[in-house]
């Protein structure tokens, strides 16, 4: 609480919401929407496993052909889920 500077609601949440370990649970949190928003509609409805686990993100997918074409995508995968998320969360990315 202060008296000399208050300060409004909204920059005390950009502030809290700003700090490392919570920008990297929320974006975490919105993981499965970049994935689908990366690889669309059709693909997101194949995937069944979708799990993060120490920076490694373990995809199951349901159709060979569409697994053996993300596992030779896994770079830019990796890449674009970090670029979108704001923060390094993904380390790997492992097609099952």
């Amino acid at each position: 609480m202060r008296r000399t500077k208050p300060m409004l609601i909204g920059e005390i949440l950009d502030e809290f919401f700003s700090r490392p370990y919570v920008a990297a649970k929320i974006a975490e949190a919105k993981l499965p929407d970049y994935w689908r928003e990366i690889v669309g509609d059709r693909v997101a409805d194949l995937t069944g496993e979708f799990r993060l686990d120490n920076h490694i993100l373990y995809i199951g997918i349901r159709s060979s052909v569409v697994r053996q074409e993300l596992f030779y995508r896994r770079d830019y995968l990796q890449a674009e889920l970090n670029r979108r998320a704001g923060v390094r969360l993904v380390n790997a990315v492992i097609v099952r």
